[in-house]
């Protein structure tokens, strides 16, 4: 029988859900121990990860539209926007992290921090449209339930206020339009014959680059040692 929508949605996200030890950033974070600085490294890789998803999720938003699957058009369309939201809120991060104008335009950003929206572009290139929004739905748990965790801390351990954590807070809200978008999408390309094995290579390989985001940022963190991050300085 073939699922519905609502159910593929739900085993799609058990089968390519993270295990609990593969962030090993995110519980530094948790706890105080990250340096600021490495919180400005997060921020300086998502100024090229914003623009370069933005434009991924717009592509495939055509190129959904082009198949008549404007359904999947919507959603990528709603996640362009996001995106747009996400690069506003961004500044006021990099600002409590002591990160100046001069550096977020020169900074360079580093290979492990940047696969994630690499693929992003590839799958915007050739993935099936309603296979990569089961597989980047999928992914969302994982991204958000990090996001909740950080902004809770950076305002716990960090002495952050709600401007420098609106980044996170943007993600770790709840979305339910959303959340239906991705429901009529998925549903439509069921109806329509379009939803191929493919979601889940999509999204192992979504979840991995995603690890690998925090683990680049986690290596050079160097918070060992007693530097903890209440204390130390950008």
């Amino acid at each position: 029988m073939t699922p519905t929508a609502q159910e593929l949605l739900r085993t799609t996200a058990t089968r390519l859900a993270p295990a609990p030890d593969a962030n090993p950033l995110v519980p530094r974070i948790a706890e105080g121990r990250a340096r600021v600085r490495t919180l400005a490294l997060l921020g300086l890789e998502q100024r090229h990860v914003i623009p370069a998803d933005r434009r991924s999720f717009q592509h495939l938003a055509r190129r959904a539209a082009e198949s008549k699957d404007l359904e999947s058009a919507a959603f990528f369309d709603a996640l362009a926007d996001g995106e747009s939201l996400a690069r506003e809120r961004l500044a006021p991060l990099l600002d409590a992290c002591g990160v100046g104008r001069d550096e977020a335009a020169t900074y360079e950003p580093q290979p492990g921090c940047q696969a994630y929206p690499a693929y992003v572009a590839w799958l915007a290139l050739n993935g099936e449209p309603t296979d990569v929004v089961l597989a980047l739905t999928a992914n969302f748990a994982a991204w958000g339930s990090s996001c909740t965790t950080v902004a809770h801390a950076l305002r716990e351990h960090y002495g952050f206020d709600d401007a420098a954590c609106g980044f996170f807070d943007l993600f770790a809200e709840p979305a339910p339009d959303l959340d239906r978008q991705a429901l009529t999408a998925v549903q439509a390309g069921l109806d329509r014959g379009r939803v191929t094995a493919a979601h889940l290579r999509y999204g192992r390989l979504v979840a991995r680059y995603e690890e690998m985001f925090w683990e680049t940022l986690a290596s050079g963190d160097g918070a060992d040692g007693g530097e903890g991050g209440g204390t130390s300085k950008p």
